[in-house]
């Protein structure tokens, strides 16, 4: 079976986050993993950034209806045009998941996953109950795959 990791954050956040992110896709695709994201910016593109520089495979669980607006380093685009609704999507079809700073949309994958008894990991991002906090991209990876 594929293992599957996703890593969830916002389009907007700091550099530090971003590099974290990069980090956390170069080190998915170095394990052999696919990387599952929203498909969009910022963490998202980062993390497929990341996964890409080692030939790993990128999966985009789009918002909208067209896979105009997916970053470059998506390489299957998945067109949903639900929203936030896609959020689910991604929880359901990670093992695991790298949460990397965010907002609520970060927030709801995070719910999502937990209520589907998933490890998720969190990099200077929201502090609730059952997510694995850690320091770093590294960090997150060891865990993760120390799960599977």
């Amino acid at each position: 079976m594929e293992r599957i990791i996703g890593v969830i954050g916002g389009r907007r956040t700091e550099k530090k986050l971003l590099k974290e992110a990069e980090k956390a896709g170069r080190l998915i695709a170095q394990r052999g993993a696919v990387l599952i994201c929203g498909g969009l910016g910022g963490v998202m593109k980062a993390a497929s950034k990341g996964a890409k520089s080692e030939g790993g495979i990128t999966v985009g669980i789009l918002p909208q209806d067209n896979s105009e607006k997916a970053n470059r380093y998506i390489d299957i685009p998945i067109i949903t045009g639900f929203g936030i609704g896609r959020n689910v999507i991604i929880a359901r079809t990670a093992n695991a998941l790298i949460a990397i700073g965010g907002e609520y949309g970060t927030l709801s994958e995070i719910a999502f996953a937990l209520q589907l008894n998933k490890t998720v990991t969190g990099i200077n991002t929201w502090d609730i109950k059952g997510i694995i906090q850690v320091e770093n991209a590294q960090e997150a990876i060891e865990v993760v795959f120390s799960r599977l």
